[in-house]
């Protein structure tokens, strides 16, 4: 039996290789780019499962295949939950990493509560059924980028547990603290049960 190709709701080639990565042997995950799909789903909901159902749900009726898709969002205490679903645009449009740690660093000047999470949410479309799975990582936010690994806000994020920034941890390390692999665990087994049953 050939692999199982699973479509990937995104345009950020980090995610895909992250979650290939720890996927089961049998299911490949494709990219929206190796899937000949070339928009950008719209994210317009105050929350991280409502965002990641309209992503799925997009990408499902234009294929009519098995797909998933995930939000996820950098929640600080201090900030309310900001920048939360707006984590990946928290500094404007065009999306800017360094931009957003800058604003973000800024609004926690002075701030002693550093707590914050990351939070996923994967939506999966299976055999025309949608399924939700989540994943936290708790940890504090940095006073200054620390490392160059990664993407989006790890420079600045210590997970509880680890005296490094997700910014300086390899892949591999990274994935025993991870958010979207903790997600991404329940996504795989389930996946596993409906693939071996």
């Amino acid at each position: 039996m050939g692999s199982i190709p699973l479509i990937f709701a995104t345009n950020n080639p980090n995610k895909v290789t992250e979650i290939q990565s720890v996927m089961p042997t049998g299911i490949s995950v494709v990219s929206l780019a190796d899937a000949g799909i070339d928009i950008d789903i719209p994210e317009p909901h105050d929350t991280l499962e409502a965002n990641a159902t309209e992503k799925s749900t997009v990408i499902h009726q234009l294929t009519h295949k098995n797909c998933f898709s995930e939000d996820t969002g950098l929640e600080v205490a201090a900030l309310y939950g900001e920048p939360g679903v707006k984590s990946a645009r928290y500094a404007g449009e065009h999306k800017s990493f360094s931009a957003n740690i800058n604003k973000l660093l800024l609004n926690l000047q002075g701030e002693e509560n550093r707590t914050a999470q990351f939070r996923t949410v994967i939506s999966l479309i299976w055999n025309n059924k949608e399924y939700q799975f989540e994943g936290i990582c708790k940890g504090q936010i940095t006073h200054e980028t620390i490392g160059n690994n990664g993407f989006g806000y790890d420079a600045i994020f210590k997970p509880d547990g680890s005296d490094k920034t997700f910014g300086e941890m390899s892949l591999s390390e990274k994935n025993e603290f991870s958010h979207r692999k903790k997600a991404v665990t329940q996504l795989i087994r389930f996946l596993q049960e409906v693939t071996t049953s």
